[in-house]
C-alpha cells in the first residue's frame, strides 16, 4: 500500500513482520510538531484498510491525505488544551487501539429486530454498511443512500468531491476519522425532492473486549448528507452496543450536513452505547439561505461521550433549533462542546442543553459557543443550559459564551444548575403525594422537554422507555427515598 503520511524517523514492523525503518521525507520543523503516538495511530489504520483504483476511492484518498496532513501537527489532546479542560481523554490514550476489520462475524451475532421505526433505514455495524440489513426501497427517484464506493452516477459523485475537499471539522478526532474511515455513507436529496419517511441510521458497536482488558477496538463511521435547494429530509441516529452493557471499544463518529436554499432537515441523534465505552462525535452543519435545521439528541451511554456540534449559518433568513439532555447516571462523563456561527441577516438560533448528573462519580460538561458577527444583522439567538445535580459530588462544568459584533440583535442566554426546588416537591406531598414518586415525576419532566421533541413518535416513545429504566436503577434507590 502506497502511505500518504509523511514518514518520521521511526522503527515499526511492516505487514510481514519486519521491522522496517521509515526515514524524513519532510522539514525536520515539521517533525518537531509531530506526536508519535498519534502518528503511530494513524499508520495503524491506514495499514488496516483496503486500496482502490476507482474513482469514489481517489475521493476516500483524497480525505485520508487531507487527515493526514492535519495529524502531522496535531497532538493528542490534555487537560491543558483549553477545549478538554474538563474532558479527560486518557481512558482512550492508556489503551491500545485497534481497527476493527471486515469480517463474517460482523453479521453472525446480530439480533436483527422484527420492528422497523421507518421504511428508510441503513445498518452500519462498527463502522461498515450491511446491505442486507437495510431498507431502501421507497427512496424517492433521483435520491441516493449508500456508500461513497458504489456510487454510479458522475454527477452525484462531482457533488459530492466538492464538499470532501473543503472539508471543515475541528480537532483530532475528525482527523482521525477521516483517516480511519473504510468508506463514507452518502445521503443525497436532489433539488425540490422531500423525503417523505425519516431515515433511520442504526450503529452498532459488536467488537468489544472486556473491562480489564488494555485493547480498545476502533470504528469510524463516516456519514455525508446533502440536501439540495428546496429538500426535506428526516434523519434518526441511533448507536448502541449489541453484547453486554460494559464492552469496551471506541465509536468515533463524523458527520457532515449540507443545507441548501429553503431545504430542511429534522435530525435526531440518539446514543446509548455501552457503559464500558468510548464514544466522540462530530457533527458539522452548513445552512445556506432560508434553510432550517432541527436536532434533538438524546445521550445516555458510554463511559466517556463527547458530541463536538458546528453549525454555521451561511445565508440569510437560516433557522437552527438545537435541543440536546444528557443522563450520567454512573461512573460517566457526558460532554456537549457546540458552536453556532451566524453571518448574515435575520438569522434565528435557539439551543436549550439539559443535563442529569445522577452519580457521586458522573460529570457533565457543557461549552457552547454563539457567534454572531458583523453581518449578522437583526440575529435572534438564545441560548439555555440547565443541569440537575443529584448526587452531593455529581459535578457538572457549564460554559456558556455568546460573542456579539453586530449590533441590532435580539440575543440571550442563561445557564442555571440545581438540585430539586423544594417548593416543587412541596406542592406534590401537599397532594398526598409520596417523595420517592414527587422526584421521579419531576426528574422525568425535566428530561421530557428535550425528549418531546423529537418528531418520530416511535423514537420518542423509545427514548422515554430508556430514560425511565435508567432512573430505577438500584444504585439511585437512596435519593428517591
Amino acid at each position: 500500500m502506497s502511505c500518504c503520511l509523511p514518514r518520521l524517523p521511526t522503527l515499526r514492523r511492516s505487514k510481514n513482520n519486519r521491522l522496517q525503518t521509515r526515514v524524513f521525507t519532510q522539514s525536520p520543523t515539521h517533525a518537531v510538531l509531530s506526536d508519535p503516538y498519534v502518528i503511530q495511530l494513524a499508520e495503524t489504520l491506514e495499514d488496516s484498510l483496503e486500496s482502490s483504483s476507482s474513482s469514489s476511492s481517489s475521493l476516500l484518498q483524497q480525505l485520508r491525505d487531507i487527515s493526514s496532513q492535519s495529524l502531522l501537527s496535531t497532538s493528542w489532546p490534555s487537560r491543558k488544551d483549553e477545549a478538554f479542560r474538563f474532558t479527560d481523554t486518557s481512558f482512550i490514550r492508556n489503551s491500545n487501539i485497534e481497527p476493527v476489520p471486515l469480517s463474517s462475524e460482523l453479521l453472525q451475532f446480530l439480533p436483527v429486530s422484527s420492528d422497523t421505526l421507518s421504511p428508510l433505514s441503513v445498518t452500519v455495524i462498527d463502522g461498515y454498511m450491511v446491505n442486507s440489513l437495510s431498507q431502501l426501497s421507497v427512496l424517492p427517484n433521483g435520491a441516493f443512500v449508500g456508500c461513497l464506493s458504489s456510487i454510479t452516477s458522475e454527477a452525484t459523485i462531482k457533488r459530492v468531491s466538492e464538499y470532501i475537499s473543503n472539508s471543515q471539522g475541528g480537532d483530532l478526532f475528525w482527523s482521525i476519522n477521516g483517516m480511519g474511515a473504510p468508506d463514507m455513507l452518502v445521503v443525497y436529496v436532489p433539488e425540490g425532492c422531500k423525503v417523505e419517511s425519516p431515515l433511520h441510521l442504526k450503529y452498532f458497536s459488536l467488537k468489544g473486549s472486556e473491562k480489564d482488558s488494555k485493547v480498545l477496538p476502533i470504528s469510524n463511521p463516516r456519514v455525508l448528507v446533502l440536501v439540495e435547494k428546496g429538500g426535506e429530509l428526516g434523519i434518526v441516529e441511533e448507536y448502541t452496543s449489541v453484547d453486554g452493557s460494559g464492552k469496551c471499544y471506541w465509536a468515533n463518529s463524523v458527520m457532515e450536513v449540507v443545507i441548501g436554499d429553503g431545504a430542511k432537515v429534522i435530525h435526531s441523534y440518539i446514543q446509548t452505547q455501552s457503559f464500558g465505552s468510548a464514544h466522540i462525535k462530530w457533527t458539522s452543519v452548513r445552512q445556506e439561505t432560508t434553510s432550517i435545521y432541527e436536532l434533538v439528541e438524546v445521550s445516555t451511554g458510554g463511559k466517556l461521550s463527547r458530541h463536538n456540534l458546528l453549525v454555521q449559518q451561511l445565508g440569510q433568513d437560516t433557522v437552527t433549533e438545537l435541543s440536546t439532555f444528557h443522563l450520567a447516571s454512573g461512573d460517566q462523563t457526558q460532554d456537549l462542546h457546540s458552536k453556532l456561527i451566524l453571518d448574515h441577516p435575520r438569522g434565528v438560533s435557539r439551543q436549550l442543553h439539559k443535563c442529569i448528573v445522577a452519580h457521586s462519580s458522573a460529570h457533565a460538561v457543557f461549552d457552547g459557543s454563539v457567534q454572531v458577527n458583523r453581518d449578522a444583522q437583526q440575529t435572534d439567538a438564545g441560548q439555555l443550559t440547565r443541569s440537575l445535580l443529584l448526587e452531593p459530588r455529581a459535578t457538572v462544568n457549564v460554559k456558556p459564551n455568546l460573542q456579539i459584533i453586530a449590533h441590532d440583535v435580539k440575543c440571550s442566554h442563561g445557564a442555571a444548575i440545581s438540585d430539586l426546588e423544594e417548593d416543587q416537591l412541596f406542592y406534590f406531598r401537599a397532594r398526598g403525594i409520596d417523595i420517592r414518586a414527587a422526584r421521579k415525576a419531576l426528574i422525568l419532566s425535566f428530561a421530557a422537554e428535550v425528549i418531546d421533541r423529537i418528531s418520530n413518535a416511535s423514537v420518542m416513545k423509545k427514548v422515554e422507555g430508556l430514560v425511565r429504566n435508567l432512573l430505577d436503577d438500584p444504585s439511585l434507590s437512596h435519593y428517591f427515598s
